[in-house]
């Protein structure tokens, strides 16, 4: 009996490390994940999927921007748009079913706007491009980012020109996500151009960078200029990034708690209070949502099927993994 009782005991630990074990590696940053196969690569009988890649005026840097196009008749005013950051990244947590699905529900652009490489996320290109301002690496080294307003001339310029020779877009029906430095962009970008989209999705948004500048001087321009020019917010943040849980980061790291120590230059609850604050601002339609137990990590796929979900009426697929 006690041969058995250990037998089974042993079986329910491995059981339960099948599901803890998953669970804690996915909390975890891999930078080097590539692509691989996408519902670009395979197809939907619902979607059609085109690319093109724009270079900056010196040829330096490159963006790869993949495009979802719906396969029935453009309206006349043209499909609504989801422009989404980190488009390499944001591709890979799409599939056939969920094409099929927007299709029926509401046919809608989607712009993967990413880097012209295989990398799932592209670390030293998008904290330059999705930065308002140069802020210290956890290394110490020379400081780093700032090319928000340059990526925003990119974006206007080069990529939406670009788009329009694809495909015909509604103007009024803009929507754009971005998922941590992402989500600080998105932010950025209703601040300073708040008529280029008509829903702005800032997904936990690293407030954090350079000790909580956009939480100063941008915010108190954006409200002081920006009454009555309506825009939809969708604010999220998972609620372990404000418990600030550490159980799954590796604390002897000196890389780790320097970055530790760079969160901390906002409040836990800052995405909340912003929320609040721009709840105030005439012409603004403002809602936070919280995930309970999500990590950072996390957030990058339940933000993004939350966010499809409340733009386009489709399931709420946020507390679903990726297929």
């Amino acid at each position: 009996m006690r041969t058995r009782f250990r037998s089974l005991l042993a079986v329910a630990s491995l059981l339960l490390l099948g599901v803890v074990a998953p669970m804690a590696a996915a909390q975890q940053r891999n930078p080097a994940q590539l692509m691989g196969q996408t519902v670009a690569d395979t197809g939907s009988a619902h979607y059609r999927f085109e690319r093109f890649v724009v270079r900056s005026d010196d040829g330096q840097r490159t963006w790869r921007v993949n495009l979802g196009i719906p396969a029935g008749k453009a309206p006349a005013a043209g499909f609504p748009a989801l422009w989404m950051l980190d488009g390499n990244g944001a591709l890979m947590e799409f599939d056939a079913p969920l094409l099929e699905e927007l299709a029926q529900k509401q046919p809608t652009v989607l712009v993967f706007v990413g880097y012209d490489n295989q990398q799932r996320i592209d670390s030293p290109a998008r904290t330059r491009d999705y930065t308002p301002t140069a802020d210290q690496p956890e290394d110490g080294g020379a400081a780093v980012g700032g090319g928000a307003n340059a990526f925003l001339e990119v974006i206007e310029r080069r990529i939406r020109p670009q788009l329009a020779q694809h495909v015909a877009t509604d103007a009024s029906k803009q929507a754009l996500w971005g998922h941590s430095l992402g989500g600080l962009f998105v932010l950025h970008t209703l601040y300073t151009r708040s008529g280029a989209f008509q829903t702005y999705v800032p997904a936990s948004p690293s407030l954090w960078w350079q000790q909580g500048a956009m939480l100063g001087a941008p915010e108190r321009q954006f409200i002081s200029n920006n009454a009555g020019h309506p825009a939809r917010v969708l604010m999220m943040l998972g609620g372990g990034e404000r418990d600030r849980d550490t159980s799954n980061r590796d604390m002897s790291n000196p890389r780790v708690l320097a970055h530790l120590k760079r969160v901390s230059g906002a409040p836990s609850d800052a995405a909340e209070q912003l929320s609040a604050r721009l709840r105030q601002v005439p012409g603004l339609d403002v809602e936070y949502h919280q995930f309970d137990g999500l990590g950072h990590g996390p957030m990058f796929r339940a933000s993004l099927m939350r966010a499809l979900h409340e733009i386009t009426g489709v399931r709420d697929r946020s507390a679903e993994p990726r297929s």
